[in-house]
Order: C-alpha cells, then structure tokens, then sequence
C-alpha cells in the first residue's frame, strides 16, 4: 500500500509538469490541494490555452497569494518574473491590490522604477513600501562588509605623529605614556604625542556613474544601496550621477536610498560621453578619485569624444573603473569595441557580483591594480 501510494504522487508530480490534455500521458486525475497547484501553473504556463489569469485584477491579486501559499520564495520570484514577461502583466503593477500581494525582490523594484513616472498617486506609497522592504534587506546584508572593508582599506591614514599643540589627541596620547607616570609630580610626561589626522573633508572621492538605460536596472538598484553605504563612511566622500541622454546629479538623495531610486528614471538613450564631462567637471582632486562607470558601453551619443573624455580622466589621474553590471546576472550584451578600447587605456572592464563589489571598492581605495584584482577573482570579461 505504501509502495503504491509512492507511485502515485511520483505520478501526480509529472502530471503536475507535463500539463494536461494531449500533453498528459500518466492518466493520473489531481485532486485536492495538486489541483489547486495545477490550476495556478495552468493559469501563468498555459495561459494561450486556458485563457491565463484573466485581465481583472482581482484574478491576478488571487493567483499572487496561491503561489505564496504552494510555493518558497525563491520559486514564487521567477513564476512573478515569467508572468510579468510571458502575460505582459507589468501594467498591473500600477494597482495597489497587486503590489500588496507581490513577492518584493530587485526585479520588481526594477520595474516599478521603469514605471515611476505613470504610478497613479493613490499606489505611489505602496510602491515605496514595497521598495523600502527590498532597500532594507539589501542594506542589512551589505552595510557592514562594505563598511568594513573600505574603512579598513583607510586607515594607514590615521595618526599624526608630530602634531601641534591645537592638534593633540589628548585621550590617545595620555593612554599612549601612561607608562611614563611620575608618583612624585601626580602627573604624566608626554614623551610621545599623538595627533588627530589631517582635517580634510576626506581621504578619497567616488563618484559612482549609472547608466539609467532599461537593461541595467538591477545594476542601478545595487549602486544606489552601496552609494548610500558609501556617503555614510566620513572618510570618502561619495557622488552619484545617473544619466540616458540627460545627465541627473542625486548625491543629495543618497541619505534615502528610496527616494534616490524613485528619482531614477529607466529607459531612454545614452550618452555616456555627456556623463564623463560632468564627471569631469565634479572631480576637484583627481589623484585621490575613484569613478566607476556603471554601463554596458553602448554610447549613443558621440563615441570618439566619449573615448577621449575617458583617456583625459586617466591623463589627470583619476582611478577610472567600468562596471559591465553590478548585480548576480553575470556579464550583460555590451560593445565589445569600446570595452577593448577601454583596456588600452588601463581601464579595467568587467562585470562584478554584488558581494565582490565591497572589496573592489576596497582594493580601488588602496590604489591596488583592479584589473589584476579581477582576474583572481574570475571577473575578468573577454573583450
């Protein structure tokens, strides 16, 4: 009996994956909570046949919460991501009813940000609840290694050994000679001072440069959660500009990452050339800059000025990176030509995972060779 009931869910389970009609061939009958099963992967993987989830929101808003309840997450994300391509079902993102009952991840976040601009009012705060879950988690999981592992990278920075007497660290100091206290005069002698570092208004700058064009949507969410990571570490100060064929400047926004993705605009052209003379107009200190230019290199705009612009930031010293994506995708289509051309000039291009992102920002800081980097992390693209 038991060996027979075995059988029969083996069976349920290929009927469950084979579909039904001329497709079925275990004729095995689904009953109970399989149906339901069956009946929600009918309605998205055989919707051309079964006339799919119906174009009321209510159907689709239904269909969302039986997925949650039959499936884990990590499935429920990719049936919402073949949805949304093989039903066309991004418009109905603009319903507050479904984004209540959506799995939240960065794709999704990816699209709402695509649709940014026609999010009806009455869903505009259901939208950014639902980005402020993904923002939150991904800030949980990546503050503290990037945290860590830039500030760590800085800290041969630190101590000023010869100081003024305006400049003495009087705490550091008197901890530094306490073995130097004399019983007799109740007092310390200071043989070695120690000083605060050089007040500046930090040790680097980065300027993180985001191509906004629809293919690097994910990319973008990741860059404006490690730029807001990044502008709360006092040592670097931290830039961010977007750009299509316009060029947005939302350093200002980087203390809300929420607010900074919304003011990101997905789709339209690119000029990356237009991005790099504003770059360049930004950048006061070259030598002690790091710009990474987040873009699959596709220019639309004029391309022997863009690879001009890119040679005279290296010319002037900047620490120029180009970043193919910056999400767990992997390499995206990019122009292999530019890519090439970019390496003639010590430029490193490759793609990077957002967990290698920390200590690249890392190695970059400590004016390491990112290209040699790459190759020992597997980075490296073929151009």
């Amino acid at each position: 009996m038991e060996e027979n009931e075995k059988t029969t869910a083996h069976l349920e389970r290929w009927r469950m994956v084979l579909g039904a009609n001329e497709n079925d061939g275990t004729g095995v009958t689904l009953t109970g909570i399989n149906l339901q099963i069956d009946s929600t992967l009918e309605a998205l993987y055989d919707a051309e046949k079964q006339g799919g989830l119906g174009p009321s929101s209510p159907n689709i808003s239904r269909w969302l919460g039986d997925i949650r309840t039959y499936f884990p997450n990590t499935v429920v994300r990719v049936m919402q991501q073949d949805a949304f391509k093989r039903l066309n079902l991004t418009s109905m993102l603009l319903e507050k009813e479904m984004l209540e009952n959506v799995e939240p991840d960065v794709h999704l976040v990816a699209t709402l940000m695509s649709l940014s601009r026609v999010i009806p009012a009455k869903t505009k705060d259901t939208a950014r609840q639902v980005v402020r879950q993904v923002v939150e988690a991904l800030m949980k999981k990546l503050l503290q290694p990037t945290q860590q592992a830039i500030t760590g990278s800085l800290n041969r920075a630190a101590r000023n050994r010869r100081p003024r007497h305006n400049e003495i660290n009087w705490h550091s100091t008197i901890l530094k000679n306490l073995k130097h206290y004399q019983p007799a005069y109740k007092t310390i002698i200071p043989e070695e001072r120690i000083g605060y570092g050089k007040r500046r208004r930090s040790l680097k700058d980065v300027v993180l440069c985001l191509d906004q064009s629809g293919s690097m949507g994910t990319s973008v969410i990741y860059s404006g959660i490690f730029g807001a990571v990044m502008a709360s570490i006092p040592a670097i100060q931290t830039r961010m500009v977007v750009f299509d064929t316009n060029v947005v400047d939302l350093s200002d926004e980087l203390q809300d990452p929420v607010e900074l993705l919304f003011g990101v605009q997905l789709g339209g052209g690119t000029d990356i050339n237009r991005a790099l003379t504003y770059c360049q107009q930004i950048i006061q200190r070259p030598a002690d800059t790091v710009l990474v230019l987040i873009t699959d290199l596709y220019e639309g705009g004029d391309a022997a000025d863009m690879r001009k612009r890119a040679r005279g930031l290296v010319e002037a010293g900047v620490q120029v990176i180009v970043l193919l994506a910056l999400n767990d995708e992997g390499a995206p289509s990019y122009d292999h030509g530019n890519a090439a051309y970019m390496a003639t000039l010590g430029i490193p291009v490759f793609a990077c995972t957002p967990d290698k992102f920390p200590d690249m920002m890392a190695a970059a800081l400590s004016k390491q060779d990112i290209a040699l980097w790459a190759a020992k992390e597997e980075l490296v693209t073929k151009h």
